[in-house]
């Protein structure tokens, strides 16, 4: 199907590409305000489904598989960037969003460096790489300690080597599989803070107030709102920005930027074309969630509000086995229990989330 302009009616269906806990979780909120979701994800069980009309099975890289499944909804959206783009601008004939291109951007992580500098923003000094011989220029230019990082592909701490000397050039460019990369200068930081930003097809735009993070092994372990320390004097600067780079990419949907808090402003880490890990908060501590902002907005409909519900929000990742500890938080008050339906819980495994609303 091919959407017609203005906002679609209550019963329409929207096709997410991407089956796991952030395709579950817009479906749910879908389902709220009277969307269907279809599915489409290669895995046989994908846990998105569990919540949706259909599952569509298929290759991310299969066009005509993706062209098939877009004929049969109103929207299309997806849930993760892992998702080759090239066959995603296949589909500019339906109605996709966020763009294509905002995903081919947020995918490279020196294109996307590149853009935010040219947009006014500040990412960490940084230098693209090659081969082993452009690692050792940049780390004579740059210093140590750095941090090595795949162009592509990589996220929750993969894909990355940290360098703590110039000896250990080799030895990071082995681990990260000699693949074109891109050295970051380490960032004396004091929080890691997010900005979550929401754009409708009118072009209106909000933001929610900015949570710290923490990061354990690569992977977000909590986070809590409002932010404290320097957050508060940082995220205006960071929220103008991401406004600059939503408006840019003429964006529709939820666009998440990640910030270090240093001495001299806020850091850009990296950009995500899509509903946040950092936003998990929002469905119970905000009066609309990042998910059901990101389904307002690709269906047409008026931007909800983005102010907190409580004072201070706290969430926490359950990762691999702390989700085996459900019962507590459901002995817990004010304690709202999310699992995501994924069956093993394997090391580094994002099983599920548990939100506490507190009010001072």
């Amino acid at each position: 199907m091919t959407n017609e302009s203005g906002p679609l009616p209550p019963g329409s269906i929207i096709g997410i590409i991407g089956g796991g806990q952030l395709g579950r979780m817009l479906a749910i909120a879908a389902a709220q305000i009277g969307y269907r979701c279809h599915i489409y994800a290669p895995e046989d069980t994908p846990c998105a489904a569990d919540v949706a009309l259909r599952h569509v099975r298929g290759d991310y890289a299969d066009i005509d598989a993706l062209t098939a499944f877009a004929r049969n909804v109103d929207v299309l959206t997806y849930e993760f960037e892992n998702i080759p783009a090239d066959p995603l601008h296949a589909l500019a004939a339906f109605d996709l969003h966020p763009n294509a291109t905002a995903l081919e951007l947020a995918q490279d992580r020196l294109s996307e460096k590149d853009y935010i500098l040219g947009h006014g923003g500040r990412p960490a000094d940084y230098r693209a790489i090659s081969t082993l011989a452009d690692l050792e220029t940049a780390l004579a230019e740059i210093g140590t300690p750095a941090i090595l990082k795949t162009r592509r592909f990589g996220y929750d701490g993969k894909g990355q080597a940290r360098i703590g000397d110039s000896d250990g050039a080799a030895a990071a460019w082995a681990k990260i599989g000699e693949q074109p990369a891109v050295l970051e200068a380490f960032v004396p930081f004091g929080m890691e803070f997010s900005i979550l930003l929401v754009r409708g097809r009118d072009g209106e735009i909000r933001l929610w107030d900015a949570p710290e993070n923490r990061h354990e092994h690569g992977i977000l372990a909590h986070s809590r709102v409002p932010g404290g320390g320097i957050i508060a004097e940082q995220k205006a600067a960071a929220g103008d920005l991401a406004r600059t780079v939503a408006e840019a990419l003429d964006y529709v949907g939820l666009l998440t930027f990640e910030f270090f808090a240093g001495a001299d402003g806020p850091v850009f880490n990296e950009m995500a074309p899509r509903v946040h890990n950092s936003g998990h908060w929002t469905i119970e501590g905000a009066f609309t969630s990042q998910f059901e902002n990101h389904i307002r907005a690709i269906c047409g409909l008026p931007l909800g509000d983005t102010n907190l519900a409580a004072s201070r929000v706290e969430m926490d990742n359950l990762i691999g086995a702390e989700a085996e500890d459900w019962m507590r938080w459901l002995k817990t008050d004010r304690a709202h229990l999310h699992l995501y339906g994924k069956g093993e819980a394997r090391p580094g495994r994002k099983m599920g989330h548990v939100t506490r609303l507190y009010f001072d």
